[in-house]
């Protein structure tokens, strides 16, 4: 459903059924799963519980539908196929908060959830729950049959109480929902003053997006400890969910085993991807390296690279430039032709194709190049993301800077005084 569409009432999706994008059906919607928050701030909508043909719950993340209209749901098509388990700060719609009593704000009076209304929010790929269908008095029973009766109205989440998470006095989904607006840096700083016991609780209570952002912030010890008290399939969803460099340096840290069997967990696609920059040592253009940059070919138009581009899940490193290669463009791809920065997209018509305002002069890092080189490369040439290129000029992946920095900086760079501390950036000192 494109942002600004009618709101979506979470009774309409009982037991329709999730296609991926050539048509075929994967499975039908049984359930949604929100996440409550402090006061009286909507809850977020994380997914969908579909049940495949073969009876078993698997989660679908809402980042993963592309669509929800005429009674059936788009998606994506990658689907990760390990049974739906709930976590502390999930909740299930129709297992939970339908037929649940809670209190009308204005008159205090007590009302029975019939329905929830979601919807995506504008210019993101985030839902949440927008409205409340409610029905006042009480449903009885009488000959086995449920009986209900009352004035039924839809109100705005706010004009309700009895779901918050104080009222549930939920100890770390409470902490977690005071911290849900800081950035994934931020919220890194602040795990990583928790006690162990502490982090572990927030941890295991963040969805694995959330948490793979946070632990590619974290400190490397605090990365394995984290891992290491996750379940082993679920550390694999979060690997997984990070970016390949930072999955693939953080298991260069595990004992061998660990490794292969987390790696065995993983989907062969992403683990190929994590296995591949493995290969690589650690301070060099091939260890630094993400798999995953925008790649299109010599064909797509300008109209292509900016619908590319408006990806929110794109770094802003990311973001700001296209490598334009031959098919195929997966990494590693067929022959890099060379990149169109974000810039000259915005002053080119949307019908121009990218092979006509290439950058096919700026120089490649070849992926054994040693840190102080892809350092240099970024000064020279004011980059924020380089191509990384083979001897057979197959585009292998980009270096973002970020990932140049974090590795120059010392070790213990997150506990000096300008992250989050006295004197930090942006607070006058």
């Amino acid at each position: 459903m494109a942002a600004g569409a009618p709101r979506i009432f979470v009774s309409h999706l009982s037991g329709i059924a999730c296609f991926d994008p050539n048509g075929d059906q994967v499975g039908r919607v049984r359930d949604v799963v929100v996440m409550l928050r402090v006061g009286h701030r909507p809850p977020r909508v994380l997914g969908l519980v579909v049940e495949l043909s073969t009876r078993r719950l698997i989660f679908l993340p809402m980042t993963r539908v592309t669509g929800i209209d005429s009674g059936q749901v788009i998606t994506t098509g990658v689907l990760n196929v390990r049974r739906f388990e709930q976590r502390p700060t999930e909740r299930l719609v129709f297992g939970e908060l339908l037929d649940r009593r809670v209190t009308l704000t204005e008159t205090g009076e007590e009302v029975t959830v019939l329905d929830l209304s979601v919807r995506q929010l504008p210019a993101r790929r985030d839902w949440e729950v927008e409205r409340v269908f409610v029905r006042k008095g009480r449903t009885s029973r009488a000959g086995g049959f449920r009986r209900a009766r009352g004035e039924t109205l839809t109100v705005e989440w706010s004009a309700v109480t009895g779901f918050t998470l104080e009222e549930q006095e939920q100890g770390a989904e409470t902490l977690l929902a005071t911290f849900e607006q800081l950035r994934p840096a931020d919220l890194a700083n602040v795990l990583h003053h928790l006690s162990p016991k502490r982090r572990a609780e927030v941890a295991a209570a963040l969805d694995d997006d959330r948490l793979a952002d946070v632990l590619e912030e974290l400190p490397e010890d605090d990365q394995i400890e984290i891992l290491g008290k996750l379940k082993k399939e679920r550390a694999a969803d979060v690997l997984e969910a990070m970016d390949p460099d930072d999955a693939a340096d953080l298991l260069s840290e595990l004992p061998e085993e660990e490794k292969e069997r987390l790696l065995s967990l993983m989907q062969p696609s992403d683990a190929a991807d994590v296995r591949r920059l493995m290969a690589y040592e650690e301070r060099t253009a091939g260890g630094l390296m993400t798999t995953e940059p925008i790649v299109l070919r010599p064909d797509a138009t300008v109209a292509d690279a900016l619908a590319r581009i408006r990806n929110p899940d794109l770094s802003p490193a990311l973001a700001a430039q296209i490598y334009v290669c031959r098919a195929p463009d997966e990494t590693p791809t067929g022959k890099y032709l060379g990149t169109v920065h974000f810039q000259r997209l915005l002053r080119d018509p949307p019908y121009t194709l990218v092979s006509s305002i290439l950058d096919d002069d700026l120089q490649t890092l070849d992926p054994d190049a040693a840190l102080p080189v892809v350092a240099g490369f970024f000064a020279t040439y004011d980059m924020v993301a380089a191509p990384v290129v083979d001897e057979a000029g197959s585009l292998l992946g980009a270096v973002t800077v970020d990932d140049v920095l974090d590795h120059m900086l010392p070790d213990d760079w997150r506990e000096t005084e300008f992250h989050l501390g006295e004197g930090a950036v942006g607070d006058g000192s």
